[in-house]
């Protein structure tokens, strides 16, 4: 049961990673102009990114520094999701096997 929670968490991670990926290279096409938001379709999609990602974006605002124009907090999330998802829930997995709580 605990191995079955733990893919789950790692499948989360996985589209949260993705979610933020595909917010990053839409900023750069809105950026670029290569689309812009009075489009319905794209301005919802820049919308309810922003609702996903924000919440994970804030608290790390907060402490990184301002480098404006880059915002360096998706950057920092992106590197948090691959320590989680690499390291954390690896060994988590290798410690829960050992202890024989794996299922």
């Amino acid at each position: 049961m605990v191995g079955v929670i733990l893919s789950i968490i790692q499948v989360l991670l996985d589209v949260v990673w993705w979610i933020i990926v595909i917010q990053a290279v839409l900023s750069i096409l809105i950026a670029f102009n290569v689309i812009n938001t009075y489009n319905e379709v794209v301005s919802g999609l820049w919308t309810g990114l922003g609702r996903l990602t924000e919440p994970l974006y804030r608290p790390l605002r907060r402490i990184l520094p301002d480098a404006r124009p880059l915002d360096l907090a998706p950057f920092a999330v992106l590197v948090i999701l691959l320590i989680l998802s690499r390291i954390i829930i690896p060994y988590i997995a290798v410690k829960l096997f050992e202890a024989g709580l794996t299922g």
